[in-house]
């Protein structure tokens, strides 16, 4: 069996069309297309990702070698243009429910860490009018929540590049894990808000942030490593002054750089605080990823519901295929066990082992 209708078996098996159906009457989207219906566009645009086509001209050459109902690139272009992008949207919470729900059911009361950051795809100002940016450029942003341990998608929601990342936070939070995040997170007053919502964080704050009032904690053995200080306080100058003290935690990068550290855990250590923030290259190495392999900084349309229903079938893509690797690497043999990189390259190539392919052929089982 060739990989791409592999695939797209697979997506069509935890995605059946009965269950898009409800979703596009919930959008108000009146699907009277015979020949290439919302569903086939949502299978097209998950097989772009996957196989990383240029275009709707690149995808119509490719169609019918992946099992896909063939039509011209311009019915392709016309129909994603017309279709909500919110039906996407959509399509991607209801992966990430079905695909992560046994590890809720493991964790009872979870208190993870969920790293929050966005990303930006820019391009000129002639393609996106919509969505300028500084001098001749536009771009869009996908403001993501990752579960840092296992690498899952929580949360994703769509901006123009303009928008700042403080004001999409709320939209890709969960009071039931740990919020990490950057600097642009690191507003004070916000942080008065999370304490009131018992959102627990650590957040990076500016270098130049002032402390008011310090007292350092006690500690009984002295600082090791990195770590220089551990204080509380409250945040900010009189006018941005937060009306809590919060925890602060003083360490080195490697370069010898401060990193100042905000939070409103107090019983973990300095060290366990430091620790939490390092899983926050996790969702760098996330952006990377779907950047390289599924032709995400490549956008095929022009319009808002082309551009977004594009990216959030990317991430659905990339959803599903954490789903199956995580399963398949937990049932193969010891021998046969792959990184998440080495799946996606052998999976691409249709050159994964015997065993692999069993797996997904006969024993992959879906909640």
């Amino acid at each position: 069996m060739k990989k791409s209708t592999m695939f797209s078996n697979i997506l069509q098996t935890i995605i059946p069309k009965e269950e898009i159906l409800p979703l596009i009457n919930e959008a108000g989207y009146v699907d009277s297309a015979r020949k290439f219906t919302v569903y086939d566009l949502f299978l097209f645009l998950s097989q772009a990702a996957l196989q990383q086509w240029d275009g709707y001209r690149d995808g119509e050459k490719r169609m019918s070698s992946s099992g896909l109902a063939t039509v011209d690139h311009s019915t392709i272009s016309k129909k994603a243009k017309d279709v909500p992008f919110e039906l996407f949207k959509q399509l991607l919470s209801l992966m990430i429910q079905k695909c992560n729900r046994p590890t809720r059911r493991r964790l009872r009361i979870p208190k993870e860490l969920l790293v929050v950051d966005s990303t930006k795809i820019t391009v000129g100002i002639g393609r996106l009018p919509w969505a300028p940016l500084k001098g001749e450029k536009a771009g869009i942003k996908l403001h993501v929540s990752l579960i840092a341990d296992t690498g899952k998608l929580h949360k994703v929601t769509e901006t123009t590049g303009y928008r700042p990342d403080i004001s999409s936070c709320e939209d890709v939070l969960d009071d039931c894990f740990i919020l990490v995040a950057d600097r642009a997170y690191g507003k004070h007053r916000k942080f008065d808000d999370y304490l009131e919502q018992k959102q627990y964080f650590v957040i990076r704050l500016r270098d130049n942030t002032h402390f008011h009032e310090p007292e350092l904690r006690t500690r009984k053995r002295p600082y090791a490593g990195t770590l220089e200080q551990d204080l509380t306080c409250q945040l900010g100058t009189a006018s941005t002054l937060s009306k809590n003290r919060f925890r602060v935690v003083i360490l080195k990068d490697p370069h010898g750089n401060p990193v100042i550290l905000a939070t409103n855990l107090h019983r973990p250590s300095a060290e366990k605080i430091a620790d939490m923030y390092k899983k926050r290259w996790q969702i760098e190495v996330f952006f990377r990823w779907i950047k390289q392999h599924l032709n995400v900084p490549t956008l095929f349309g022009t319009t808002p519901n082309a551009i977004y229903g594009q990216l959030y079938s990317a991430l659905l893509v990339y959803v599903l295929l954490k789903f199956v690797f995580d399963q398949g690497n937990a049932i193969v043999h010891p021998s046969a066990k792959l990184s998440f990189a080495e799946f996606d390259r052998l999976f691409s190539m249709n050159e994964l082992q015997p065993e692999w392919t069993v797996y997904l052929t006969s024993n992959l089982t879906f909640p």
